[in-house]
């Protein structure tokens, strides 16, 4: 028994090497890996889980978002209709192969073709600051072009996604042609607002807000291109050409305002939005040198050219003019250029990881409501980092140091700052067996101020509030410190853990009055903490068939500024329960809303409510849901500023039942998309118009 046991682990092993190289088929990625004894569900790794799909879950998905879904992942929100995947609240950064991509990226794989799926709730220094990491290791499929369409309209609203993506392959090269679209016109929408306005002297002011209804707009298109070339063991090359546009995204409300002071009642209409247009262009090169070193370097460079306009406007009923007639309209020429190289060297035990990353932003905008005043910023960004890790039995050591230089500078103001932050990372980990194990992680990361934040260029938001960047403000830090118990038990798997995070200089707003002018503007806070616990469980009613899966936590914060502090304590998570069987798949989830204190405002995003049912027939696959079945749709805002108390609640009608219809269908042989083990960053900024 026990040899058995030994020669278990040892093909274990080499087959969790193996599989990492067929990531691709061109050259040989020699990451370290530990030896692992595979539970049911999922392989508990010093730095990530590692999730295997069954038989089951692949034959019920025809794209990767749905066998996301249907892996049933403890902390993720995947909702494959809306296209979000969020983990406790937040975002997730989603890569395939090892290079950052996009959902729709995700939603063009084929399911065939994941091998595992990594899951990193503590990612390294490599990952520039992200919070969670979504990996999909793609192996090589056995045919040589593949076609995925996807239809999924509403049946009551003007709301729908559409996608169609191809693949093929001459020799060494495979070429991929793909695109998509998101359409939503007219959602009607309401808002309910009251808010009390706090004089310096003392004096106060209360206004509320009738809902007399509203629209919501957010329609986008998007089309990629992209050419592989892999040798095998030797080269690897890709290229990668987006255009991604934005149609619409215009929100409009309609309210009558009634005042304290017994003045008239005011009619207002609340207006903002923006379009534009991203080319985007992607450049990767992967080269494998002697004695299992590697060096990766990538490129990318986008431009954005667009406009956002806000509109606020207020009257008498049955007066003509206007009290008050906001617009404002910005229009954006942007650039964004990044590159980043990384050397990756490996021995037995460890490894040893070293990159260096330069990002620069060119952004110019003018201000067509300021007689066509041109405003340019400039953002520079060098990053250098390197990290080791070691194993040690059944400890694993990961330690590392990073260094970010951020350089603002505004051209008309002659104004910015530049400012060195360090970013130093660790993790230990024990696991007692494999079934068990125990991990300790501290990281840190910096957030950049963004252009609305630092433009002093003043935008009026309505009768007397408005808003101004503050061009002084600098880079922030984050630290959190993790502790997480992981465990596999008989039918449940999951983990538990503590979270303990601190911004000590966080970027903020800040309010301030101004003669009688309310005044945005924003600074470098005295900062937040939070402490976090939380329960992520697995659990396989009856195996392959019923399976249910969530994540409950409850966070405690305290948020310091300029002249307050403040404290949240909040409950939130999200449940799924999943029914598959002879081809049919039936799911239900319910997503509650993280509520976030920063600065002086409490704001939360959407809690969702989804059924849905679909069944599979060859390449075909047909369904049918509904968007918040039960509940009410809420997102909105609380205040607790002393100057301005407000809640905000945006109401959209989202009771929207679906179809959908997707084919797959695959022919030849061909090579899956290139392993990219990088990603340079070159997303452009964009400006905000001004909006209560």
């Amino acid at each position: 028994m026990k040899n058995i046991l030994v020669l278990s682990a040892a093909m274990l092993c080499a087959g969790n090497i193996v599989a990492q190289t067929e990531a691709s088929d061109s050259t040989a990625t020699q990451e370290l890996h530990e030896i692992v004894v595979k539970a049911p569900k999922v392989i508990r790794k010093s730095d990530m889980d590692v999730y295997h799909p069954s038989q089951s879950a692949v034959d019920a998905s025809k794209n990767g978002m749905q066998l996301l879904a249907n892996l049933m992942i403890p902390s993720l929100s995947v909702n494959d209709a809306l296209g979000t995947i969020q983990a406790a609240g937040q975002s997730v950064q989603v890569r395939i192969n090892g290079r950052e991509s996009s959902v729709d990226q995700v939603r063009a794989l084929l399911p065939e073709t994941i091998k595992r799926v990594e899951w990193m709730d503590n990612p390294g220094l490599r990952y520039g600051g992200a919070n969670y990491v979504l990996n999909f290791i793609v192996a090589n499929p056995t045919v040589g072009g593949s076609l995925q369409a996807m239809a999924r309209p509403a049946l009551n609203q003007a709301w729908g996604f559409y996608m169609a993506d191809a693949k093929f392959n001459i020799g060494r090269s495979q070429w991929e042609v793909g695109a998509n679209s998101k359409l939503t016109e007219n959602l009607k929408t309401h808002r309910d607002y009251t808010e009390t306005f706090t004089y310096p002297d003392g004096t106060s002011l209360t206004r509320s807000e009738t809902s007399r209804g509203g629209r919501l707009d957010n329609s986008f298109g998007n089309l990629w291109a992209s050419y592989n070339y892999i040798k095998p063991d030797t080269t690897v090359f890709m290229a990668e050409f987006g255009m991604f546009h934005k149609f619409s995204d215009k929100f409009l409300y309609n309210g009558l305002l009634s005042l304290s002071n017994g003045a008239d009642d005011i009619l207002l209409t609340d207006s903002h939005g923006d379009k534009g247009t991203t080319p985007s262009l992607s450049l990767y090169l992967q080269q494998n040198l002697a004695h299992r070193q590697m060096l990766v370097v990538d490129f990318n460079a986008s431009f954005y050219t667009g406009r956002s306009y806000s509109d606020y406007l207020e009257q008498r009923p049955d007066v003509s003019g206007y009290l008050t007639d906001i617009h404002t309209n910005i229009k954006d020429r942007n650039q964004a250029y990044a590159i980043e190289a990384d050397y990756i060297k490996n021995w037995d035990k460890s490894r040893f990881t070293a990159g260096a990353s330069y990002t620069a932003n060119r952004n110019r905008s003018r201000y067509e409501n300021l007689g066509g005043d041109v405003f340019h910023q400039r953002q520079d960004r060098v990053y250098f980092f390197a990290e080791y890790f070691r194993r040690f039995g059944k400890w694993t050591a990961t330690a590392g140091i990073g260094a970010q230089y951020t350089d603002f500078y505004f051209k008309e103001s002659a104004s910015g700052n530049k400012s060195w932050s360090p970013r130093p990372q660790a993790t230990v980990t024990y696991s007692l067996n494999q079934n068990h194990n125990f991990r300790l992680n501290f990281t840190s990361w910096q957030s950049n101020p963004s252009l609305a934040e630092t433009n002093p260029v003043p935008q009026q938001l309505d009768g007397f509030q408005w808003r101004i960047g503050n061009p002084n403000i600098k880079t922030s830090t984050s630290y959190m410190l993790t502790f997480r118990y992981g465990f596999n038990l008989p039918k449940v798997s999951g983990s538990f853990g503590i979270r303990a995070f601190t911004s000590p200089d966080a970027i903020t707003p800040l309010l301030r009055w101004d003669k009688d002018k309310l005044v945005t503007t924003y600074e470098n806070s005295r900062g937040l903490k939070n402490l976090s616990f939380f329960l992520a469980p697995q659990i396989d009613i009856i195996p392959d068939w019923l399976m249910a899966s969530g994540y409950l936590q409850f966070r405690m914060e305290r948020m310091q500024g300029t002249g307050y502090n403040l404290t949240n304590n909040d409950w939130s998570g999200n449940a799924t329960l999943r029914l598959m069987h002879w081809g049919f798949v039936l799911s239900g989830s319910y997503t509650r809303a993280q509520h976030d204190l920063w600065g002086e405002k409490i704001s939360w995003g959407e809690s969702l409510s989804m059924i849905d049912l679909s069944y599979n027939w060859r390449d075909w696959q047909f369904g049918a849901g509904m968007i918040m079945p039960f509940g009410r749709y809420d997102q909105g805002s609380r205040s607790l500023s002393k100057w301005n108390t407000n809640e905000q609640h945006m109401r959209l009608d989202m009771r929207m039942p679906y179809i959908s219809v997707s084919y797959n269908v695959q022919w030849g042989r061909q090579k899956h998309g290139v392993n990219k083990l990088v990603n340079a960053d070159a997303k452009t900024d964009a400006s905000t118009a001004g909006g209560r």
